[in-house]
């Protein structure tokens, strides 16, 4: 499949691929716009059904990331990067110092950081062979380290606001939310809202994350393919992406969706089917942002860790101002960060 006629491909600036036969390495750069700034995004590691579905995968998070930082006010463009694994797929040292060799040979036009299956350590590797990485151990009195905490608190207080506008409840206390996906970023927001006096219903492939949040937060187990479909107040989705779709959204019993996932919607019209629905969405990528305004203030500096929490608190207000117009238009909220992400680079792109 041609990168070209992807049905993900949005005039990408740039799409490398990385290959590497003495480590095994196979991987996928994009770069879809710095006109904000470096291409900035996450590095997934995961076994795709296909080549194409990898390359699918990076062209939609790289926009997605154009859009998340154009919205978090962030100096930063949108980029991705996927790691293959392979049936004979061997992680090592070298294989992920090869590809921050890759990194590095964009010259800044790429930074990447901690996505899907990576870590704080495999981007301490990463940084061996670029300074182009974000992530990595924090230092006292500064921002940095993994980013899942504050995505978490992000989503959290998104829940917040978008509880606020649909149910006109000023608390979570008493609530039930039900997370798909606990993970770094979905166990961390199960305790924020635990300690908020939320009830949870809690799924995930790996079932020794499940029991943690059972024993940690008296959540309630849930069947993989039926957590989406509790009736519930909130579904935070914070697994893979694609889980919105003509198929899924006429089971949905919550009023509500706002969780870490990026990329939810199958397609854009899945934005109109929530609405039709009677369905408030809180769009993925204003939701989650509080993990790369992290990672920007790790790469330039210049804030503290309690700063960089006020940043990720503005989420809540943000998706507020996004819940108001698209009540006041009639269009899907989608739509409406869509084309509040779109103004801001294009805008800066005539400047």
């Amino acid at each position: 499949m041609s990168v070209f006629s992807n049905s993900s491909f949005d005039d990408h600036e740039r799409v490398l691929f990385c290959s590497d036969a003495a480590t095994g390495l196979r991987a996928i750069i994009a770069i879809h716009s710095t006109v904000l700034g470096p291409a900035a995004g996450g590095c997934r590691q995961w076994a795709y059904a296909s080549e194409e579905a990898g390359i699918y995968d990076v062209l939609r998070l790289s926009r997605g990331m154009s859009y998340k930082n154009a919205m978090a006010g962030l100096r930063f463009g949108g980029g991705k990067a996927v790691i293959f694994k392979t049936p004979d797929f061997k992680p090592s040292e070298a294989l992920y110092e090869r590809f921050g060799e890759f990194v590095d040979s964009l010259q800044g036009e790429y930074v990447t950081a901690e996505d899907v299956g990576m870590s704080v350590a495999v981007m301490e590797m990463i940084a061996r062979r670029t300074k182009y990485v974000s992530g990595l151990p924090q230092r006292a009195g500064h921002a940095g380290g993994d980013p899942s905490p504050k995505t978490a608190f992000g989503i959290f207080k998104g829940i917040e606001a978008a509880v606020a506008f649909k149910l006109q409840k000023s608390s979570l206390q008493g609530l039930s939310v039900a997370v798909q996906g606990v993970g770094n970023v979905g166990y961390y927001l199960c305790r924020y809202l635990a300690e908020a006096g939320a009830n949870l219903r809690v799924a995930d492939i790996d079932e020794d994350r499940v029991q943690r949040a059972v024993d940690e937060f008296a959540a309630v187990p849930v069947a993989l393919d039926e957590i989406l479909y509790q009736d519930v107040d909130v579904v935070a989705p914070c697994a893979l992406g694609a889980i919105l779709s003509e198929q899924t959204i006429p089971k949905i019993r919550s009023s509500i969706i706002a969780g870490g996932a990026n990329n939810q919607l199958e397609t854009d019209a899945d934005g109109r089917r929530l609405l039709d629905a009677g369905i408030l969405y809180a769009p993925d990528y204003v939701i989650n942002g509080g993990g790369i305004i992290n990672v920007a203030s790790e790469f330039y500096g210049g804030e503290d860790d309690e700063e960089v929490m006020r940043r990720v608190a503005a989420i809540g207000p943000r998706l507020s101002g996004i819940f108001q117009e698209a009540a006041s238009s009639g269009r899907p909220t989608n739509e409406i960060a869509d084309s509040q992400a779109r103004r801001i680079i294009g805008e800066a792109g005539t400047a």
